[in-house]
């Protein structure tokens, strides 16, 4: 799950700045071997700063039954700031959903509705190639958890006259789940996730690097696990 673009927040009284790109990943964890695709938009205004993105998973159609999209997962968040300040107000929502095939028959899932709300503060160096963001949040998790929250950390740094980029996030939250295989589950309460990824940019446009993700306890897997991907991304 993508959320780069939100390390933009600390130019949102600055003029305005629309960003936007197309990302293919192909994931190769041991489980995995499938394609990702993400399309990511931040805009800022003069009262703050909208991003969101949408991750979809693609079935292999062998393994999980399902021909084209398995997976959608939406988020977007707004940025309120009406002040000169690194200090920003936060507001998200996050859900989705997925489906799969067992008994040749077609199943679906929710990924469960999120209201998350909360600051964030920003660190930058002087020519904005090194920035780092800090958010915390209340998080309403539909279904589960009215009192929970959210730390999630940001970052974008810029090497070698721009053409290496280091960017990524990491996320740790509280969510009541049974992670595992049936007859082996297990109950926990917090998540961890992050997400760096490695560019190398041939060209303004057009990147091809890696994201390596790394969990704990994510999406129904008990205990740590690491993911890595091949990926090219198109700015628009």
């Amino acid at each position: 799950m993508k959320k780069l673009l939100t390390l933009f927040t600390f130019l949102s009284a600055a003029s305005a700045l629309t960003a936007q790109n197309v990302q293919l990943h192909y994931d190769m964890g041991d489980t995995r071997k499938f394609l990702t695709s993400t399309v990511e938009t931040f805009k800022t205004d003069k009262y703050g700063s909208t991003f969101y993105f949408i991750d979809m998973d693609y079935g292999k159609g062998v393994s999980d039954g399902v021909q084209g999209p398995k997976l959608a997962y939406f988020e977007i968040s707004r940025g309120l700031k009406f002040w000169n300040s690194p200090f920003e107000i936060h507001v998200e929502y996050n859900g989705g959903f997925g489906q799969y095939q067992a008994d040749k028959v077609n199943n679906a899932y929710q990924i469960n509705d999120a209201w998350l709300f909360g600051g964030n503060y920003t660190w930058n160096t002087k020519d904005y190639s090194k920035v780092f963001t800090l958010e915390a949040m209340y998080k309403n998790i539909r279904g589960k958890n009215d009192m929970s929250f959210q730390i999630t950390g940001v970052w974008n740094l810029q090497f070698c006259k721009n053409k290496i980029t280091l960017s990524g996030f990491a996320d740790f939250w509280r969510e009541d789940n049974l992670v595992g295989l049936f007859g082996n589950q297990k109950a926990t309460n917090f998540v961890f996730l992050t997400e760096p990824q490695f560019w190398y940019n041939l060209t303004k446009q057009f990147s091809v690097g890696s994201e390596i993700e790394m969990s704990a306890n994510f999406a129904g897997h008990r205990g740590f696990m690491i993911n890595p991907t091949i990926a090219g991304k198109w700015n628009l």
